[in-house]
């Protein structure tokens, strides 16, 4: 806990007075020996990590960027359709997170929501499994629906997960090792899932029942990961109980009140919300990019298994600088950095679009090494967000409200695929690169937390963070 949260913890009980219907959640205070608070904070690293390498290992068979555009462009080859997958996906995982932030900064256990996130995740790519093999050749206009459907409830239960996930990193783990715990989670995390790509992805793609496969095996991962959050040892908080609200509007209104004032009250958020929606464009423009590839260069559905392992291997490789340097010199100068290098993938592939096509789909690769930084990236934006809230009780709040600025430009994400289709792919990914390099430029305004919390003889601003950044 950092020098401020409690002074931020006890105003924050002097708000709840003022407002009968606020919630509390006071970080506990252990009482163990320094050695055993190490122990503690050890093994809880361990296991996050753990939880963090199996879910990649599974990540790897429905990647974002490769494979789920892939699989809809199997049943349905429609740039609008295709230009879906960003609003389900940020959508699901950014708008649910603003509901149940508050709720779950009530919880005094948390692990036990990142178990039943974690089997809801598995479950949805189970039902796409089943329902795969009975539908992919007799109703393929259903399957689509379906996979559409099933995507959507994914990405909410993944929102989900990540939100607890983050607020068990910021309750679990402090901030500076939180970079380390980055590095050896993404990096074994790849190098594992390069394996299971190169063993089971690789012969599956392209042959008869291999989707249904792929989508078994995330489901295996993802219910394999559900069983490391139990073994956490995660002292409850102390809970104030809010007191009870009837009527879903009026929780609806004070939801979005409580977004308004922190977002007013403070400027580094704000302008840190800005850069995540401006950094939402790398996430609209790659479902384009293997269309790309197949309708202009004619590239086979082999070449999935080597983007795939380019972009895994590019972000072990990214994690290995991005962690380090964020623990010893704090989160914002990466985030900055990696903000701006995202604008290089849209201008990769529009300079490939201009030499001959041979030459193209032979290099086609280089497009995923840069798009190897979006995890590490997101990550990141997480991580800073946890930084920049005054107090342990506002984590899942910073989280959930910048998850909702990624998400909020996605709404244009199907203008984004009509617009593939209308004028070609060249000028949106050159629209992206700058929307995306113009998020870069905002980013140098943000301040470094830590240098408000670990200045001796000083505490940070109080409720919520008022004048940072300014």
């Amino acid at each position: 806990m950092s020098a401020g949260e409690p002074a931020a913890a006890l105003m924050r009980l002097d708000a709840a007075t003022e407002n009968p219907h606020a919630a509390v959640t006071m970080p506990s205070m252990p009482t163990d020996e320094p050695g055993e608070m190490a122990a503690r904070e050890a093994r809880n690293t361990f296991w996050l990590e753990c939880h963090q390498i199996v879910l990649r290992v599974g990540w790897i068979f429905k990647t974002e960027t490769i494979i789920m555009p892939a699989v809809l462009d199997a049943v349905v080859d429609s740039g609008i359709l295709r230009g879906l997958l960003p609003v389900l996906n940020r959508g699901g995982q950014s708008v649910p997170p603003l509901f149940l932030a508050g709720p779950l900064a009530r919880r005094p256990v948390k692990k036990w929501s990142l178990v039943r996130t974690s089997l809801a995740m598995a479950a949805c790519f189970a039902a796409l499994a089943a329902a795969w093999g009975p539908l992919e050749a007799s109703r393929p206009d259903l399957l689509a629906g379906l996979f559409l459907v099933l995507y959507a409830l994914f990405s909410v239960t993944n929102g989900l997960n990540q939100l607890v996930g983050a607020s068990l990193q910021g309750k679990l783990v402090p901030p500076g090792h939180r970079g380390r715990a980055m590095v050896v989670s993404v990096t074994v995390g790849s190098a594992a899932a390069i394996v299971a790509a190169l063993v089971l992805l690789g012969p599956w793609l392209g042959t008869p029942g291999g989707f249904q496969k792929i989508f078994a095996t995330t489901a295996a991962f993802f219910a394999l990961s559900a069983l490391i959050p139990p073994l956490l040892d995660e002292p409850p908080d102390e809970v104030l109980p809010a007191a009870p609200i009837t009527g879903g509007l009026a929780a609806l209104g004070r939801a979005v009140s409580d977004w308004r004032r922190t977002l007013v009250g403070d400027v580094a958020l704000l302008r840190l919300a800005v850069v995540a929606a401006c950094f939402s464009a790398v996430l609209m423009l790659f479902p384009h990019y293997q269309a790309f590839a197949r309708d202009r260069l004619g590239s086979a559905i082999g070449s999935l298994l080597t983007w795939v392992v380019v972009q895994n291997a590019a972000t072990a490789a990214a994690s290995l600088v991005a962690g380090p340097v964020s623990d010893r010199r704090g989160t914002r100068i990466v985030l900055v950095g990696l903000v701006a290098l995202s604008a290089l993938a849209p201008l990769v592939v529009t300079a490939l679009s201009l030499v001959p096509h041979e030459i193209a789909v032979r290099w086609f690769w280089i497009v995923y090494a840069p798009l190897g930084l979006n995890p590490i990236t997101l990550k990141l934006f997480t991580n800073y967000a946890l930084e920049l809230a005054p107090s342990a009780v506002e984590h899942p709040r910073y989280v959930s409200i910048v998850g909702a600025a990624l998400a909020a430009p996605f709404v244009l994400s199907p203008l984004v695929g009509w617009a593939v289709d209308a004028i070609g792919f060249r000028p949106v990914f050159v629209a992206g690169a700058a929307v995306i390099a113009l998020g870069g430029l905002v980013a140098t305004g943000l301040p470094e937390p830590r240098r408000l919390t670990e200045m001796p003889g000083e505490i940070p601003e109080s409720g919520l963070g008022e004048g940072r950044g300014n």
